[in-house]
């Protein structure tokens, strides 16, 4: 099965828009609630609510809330579900759910089913009148579900999620000649294995004094046109980014079958709060992310090497490794066989070599793996003869 999200504007009436902010209120308040109720049964005695167990318990909880009839219970009930997926991220190494903030994150409500679009309108239940939409691009599929979602600066949209129909390609042939490196940057968003740079837009920076303007003027004023003003800036700012990792994502997809990249900490890495901001305005997160997805639609692979392996230092020449480079040092010259290499190629070509070697090592583990073991095989000169053991 291949699934693709699709995002498109919507124009809801006001009346739907007061129904929307209705629905983005209670399932906010279902997931905190739901959030609460499972950390306050699991310190008060070690019970766990499974998403069904607190599910359950909704019909009671409209008893008491009366305004929660006016909204679908399925999005209600994808909020403790919704809740539950954080919490299973975090026992796989991610940070621990948070309450949801009415003036922070995300404004949004699920949708899982029952999402229809008809004559230019999006027909989801308790909207049977249908929302406005505009189909810039054809749906061709089945669709699956939808998130309806509100920004800062009061701009209504539909993620939809549709199952293409399509069979998803195997994957290409892993070959050198049809691989490139690439080591991402924030002086240079990126540099590949066969010396292409591509420079680091820095949209963000380039944003900073009108931000701050706006930022200080909010300080002293803080009214909504100028908050808007705010968050109208942000989303020029985002927009921007947004396109830019799609185009490169998509070109670098299309014109090689393998790309081969450094695993990054990028959590530990904005700790430093002297890189921290240049690190959220290069987005690597959301641009590997892009990577992966369209690597997937198109048969193409990504391979990886650990954040610990020494790709600036070794010289991707000689292998001789120069334990006193340094950050500040942007070329330098290899003591093993003289080349003068360049740090962020020769990071791009090491990072392309290390990840080949690793995915060779894998397949021949792979293929050790799967042949079983045999009577003969297990036979060691230290063991007893068999006739031993039965007696002889």
């Amino acid at each position: 099965m291949s699934v693709k999200g699709f995002k498109y504007r919507l124009y809801p009436t006001n009346s739907q828009k007061e129904l929307i902010a209705k629905h983005i209120g209670s399932s906010r308040f279902v997931y905190n609630l739901a959030l609460e109720t499972k950390n306050s049964a699991y310190l008060g005695s070690k019970h766990n609510f499974s998403p069904f167990d607190l599910i359950k318990q909704l019909p009671e909880l409209k008893k008491e809330c009366g305004w929660l009839k006016e909204v679908n219970s399925q999005s209600l009930q994808q909020s403790i579900q919704n809740m539950d997926i954080a919490f299973k991220k975090f026992f796989k190494g991610g940070g621990f759910p948070k309450f949801k903030s009415k003036h922070k994150g995300r404004q949004s409500f699920a949708v899982p089913q029952n999402v229809l679009l008809e004559n230019n309108f999006l027909i989801i239940p308790k909207f049977k009148e249908g929302i406005e939409i505009v189909l810039h691009r054809p749906i061709n599929g089945t669709i699956k579900s939808a998130t309806i979602s509100v920004t800062p600066t009061g701009k209504y949209f539909a993620s939809i999620l549709v199952d293409t129909n399509e069979i998803i390609p195997q994957k290409v042939a892993i070959n050198e000649n049809t691989t490139i490196g690439i080591d991402l940057g924030i002086k240079s968003f990126l540099v590949t294995s066969n010396g292409l740079e591509i420079e680091n837009p820095k949209y963000l920076r380039k944003a900073q004094d009108k931000l701050k303007y706006v930022q200080r003027k909010y300080s002293k004023n803080k009214g909504k046109r100028t908050k808007k003003k705010l968050a109208k800036l942000h989303e020029n700012v985002v927009n921007k980014r947004k396109d830019f990792l799609h185009k490169l994502s998509s070109k670098l997809i299309s014109e090689n079958q393998t790309i081969a990249l450094e695993t990054l900490a990028v959590k530990n890495m904005v700790k430093n709060h002297n890189l921290a901001q240049s690190i959220n305005d290069v987005s690597w997160s959301t641009f590997v992310t892009m990577l992966e997805y369209k690597a997937d639609w198109y048969g193409k692979n990504i391979l990886r090497i650990g954040r610990f392996a020494p790709s600036s230092k070794t010289c991707s020449c000689c292998g001789h490794i120069n334990k006193e480079l340094t950050l500040k040092d942007r070329e330098w010259t290899c003591k093993g066989c003289n080349s003068v290499l360049d740090r962020d190629v020769n990071a791009a070509i090491n990072i392309k070599n290390f990840a080949l070697k690793n995915n060779l090592s894998v397949e021949h583990t792979l293929k050790n793996q799967g042949k079983l073991p045999t009577l003969v095989g297990a036979l060691t000169l230290e063991a007893h003869p068999i006739s031993y053991a039965v007696g002889g």
